[in-house]
């Protein structure tokens, strides 16, 4: 195995990930669920299966598909995952807010 491409592929997603999606989604649902380990150990394979489905695609896709299209579907996934996000947190946020 290439240690030095191991590392800079570690250090590049440890660094992308942290304070990102993944981390604040689970730290919601450890929040709400106060179950850490299975929520982990999810979210670890989930993590995992969508490394490797990158890793083995991403190659053969890019080929196929221009970056540009890539950025913007990839773009609008987010802002999907967004509004679904707030869709869902802001009518609990209102009745909490009614509560207090």
């Amino acid at each position: 195995m290439d240690l030095k491409l191991f590392l800079m592929a570690f250090g590049m997603l440890f660094l992308a990930e942290m304070g990102d999606k993944t981390q604040l989604a689970v730290f919601t649902l450890v929040t709400q669920y106060k179950k850490p380990l299975p929520i982990f150990l999810g979210a670890s394979l989930a993590l995992v299966i969508v490394t490797l489905i990158g890793a083995l695609f991403g190659d053969v896709v890019a080929r196929y598909v221009p970056t540009a299209y890539l950025k913007l579907a990839a773009g609008i996934l987010f802002v999907g995952i967004g509004i679904f996000v707030l869709i869902e947190a802001v009518p609990e946020v209102l009745h909490q807010l009614g509560r207090g």
